[in-house]
């Protein structure tokens, strides 16, 4: 179990806060724990807390009026989320979703001690924006890709990115869809492609990287 305090380790530039300002942020702020597949925040909430992830990994995605969604980013441990920064300090709602993809434990700080803190430290401030500032370059990229980049380099790349050095990647044909923002037909017949050049093999839930020089190569095709 995660002491009061203890959790802020986990989080190096608030070890930098005046004693006084850690000492109120540990006291006001609970560590919640969310079994995998818990939805987090949803489309049309407000935020009621700013979340730290201590383990495990939030996804959060997008979903269209046509039902296509698109991963937007996951937040691992270590991380805050940008879309709740957002929301938070635009007093706005939730436009995406926010899932729990494995077990999660997180740090819940208060809106009210939120808005406190990033009024009175500067250090707390530039530990917020940077995180943020960091994210958004990211949801750049994705906005670039999605807009402007080949399937099958994308693809080649998420298959790398998902691969846990078994080669092995519990996905399906829609799953790996929503992580591209395409649609589960176009990546289904790239990866039939691609099984029958030797690159992959596929079966249900479940794509294995056979040739990961092949696919790296891809991959790196801009």
């Amino acid at each position: 179990m995660t002491s009061c305090s203890s959790w802020l380790d986990s989080f190096p530039p608030l070890r930098r806060l005046p004693a006084a300002l850690q000492a109120d942020l540990a006291a006001g702020s609970r560590v919640v724990e969310l079994p995998a597949g818990s939805r987090i925040f949803g489309p049309g909430q407000g935020p009621e807390n700013f979340l730290l992830v201590l383990d495990g990994v939030v996804r959060v995605s997008q979903v269209s009026e046509g039902g296509r969604e698109i991963v937007l980013y996951r937040v691992a441990a270590g991380e805050s989320c940008t879309l709740t920064t957002a929301c938070l300090v635009g007093e706005e709602e939730y436009q995406a979703d926010g899932v729990a993809e494995t077990a999660v434990r997180a740090v819940a700080v208060p809106r009210r001690l939120f808005d406190a803190m990033i009024a009175d430290s500067g250090e707390f401030r530039r530990f917020v924006f940077a995180a943020f500032g960091r994210r958004v370059t990211s949801l750049l990229r994705v906005i670039e890709d999605v807009a402007f980049a080949r399937i099958e380099v994308r693809l080649a790349q998420r298959l790398l990115l998902l691969d846990d050095g078994t080669g092995r990647i519990a996905a399906t044909h829609q799953e790996l869809a929503n992580e591209l923002g395409s649609a589960r037909e176009v990546v289904s017949r790239q990866l039939t492609e691609w099984q029958r050049r030797g690159l992959i093999r596929s079966q249900r839930g479940v794509v294995e990287i056979a040739d990961r020089a092949a696919v790296a190569r891809l991959a790196s095709v801009t």
